[in-house]
C-alpha cells in the first residue's frame, strides 16, 4: 500500500471517530459539539458577549449569532440587553441550559487534549507541524474552525426534530 493510501485511511478514520462520537453527543444532548462549546463558554463567565466567546472558541462571531440564536430558541440561554450601554448584549444561562450541560457527555476533544499533553513536546511539535501541512494541502488552512471535533445535524431530544431547519416537522 502506498503511504498517500494510509495517510488517506487514518483521516478517514479519524473523520469518522469525530462523526461517530457527534453523534452520541447528538443522541444524548440533542446538542452539537459546538453548540456544547458556547454552552460551557456561557457556563464559565456569566454575563460573557458574543464578541468575548468567539474569541474564546475560535470561531466567527457570525457563527456564534447562529449557534446562540439556537441555543436561545430552545430556552438554553438568555440575551440581556445593558441597561447602561445598549449595544452590549450578556449572555447567562438558563436552568434548563444549566441541566442539560450538567448531563451532557464530556466532548471528544477534552480526552484528546489529555492525551496530547502526555506526549513529549517533539512529538506534541511534530504532530502539530504535520497537520498543518495536512490541512494546508487540502487547502484547509483557512477554513474556520473552533478547537473542538464536532460533525452532524442537531436534533431536538424531546421533540425529535431537526432544529437546523425552520419547521418542526420531525427529521
Amino acid at each position: 500500500m502506498e503511504k498517500y493510501e494510509e495517510l488517506l485511511i487514518s483521516l478517514r478514520r479519524i473523520i469518522r471517530s469525530i462523526d461517530l462520537h457527534s453523534k452520541k453527543l447528538n443522541k444524548t444532548s440533542g446538542m452539537t459539539g459546538p453548540q456544547l462549546l458556547v454552552l460551557q463558554e456561557v457556563y464559565k463567565e456569566r454575563g460573557i458577549t458574543a464578541k468575548r466567546i468567539a474569541e474564546n472558541v475560535n470561531l466567527s462571531q457570525g457563527t456564534i449569532t447562529t449557534i446562540l440564536d439556537k441555543l436561545e430558541s430552545r430556552d438554553l440561554v438568555n440575551r440581556i440587553r445593558s441597561e447602561t450601554d445598549r449595544r452590549r448584549v450578556s449572555l447567562f444561562l438558563t436552568e434548563k441550559g444549566s441541566l442539560l450541560l450538567e448531563k451532557a457527555p464530556k466532548p471528544m476533544q477534552e480526552e484528546f487534549i489529555e492525551r496530547f499533553k502526555n506526549l513529549d513536546e517533539w512529538e506534541q511539535n511534530l504532530l502539530l507541524s504535520s497537520f498543518s501541512r495536512v490541512a494546508q494541502m487540502m487547502d484547509a488552512s483557512k477554513i474556520d474552525a473552533a478547537p473542538l471535533l464536532e460533525i452532524g445535524t442537531i436534533v431536538d431530544p424531546v421533540k425529535k426534530v431537526d432544529v437546523d431547519k425552520k419547521s418542526d416537522k420531525p427529521a
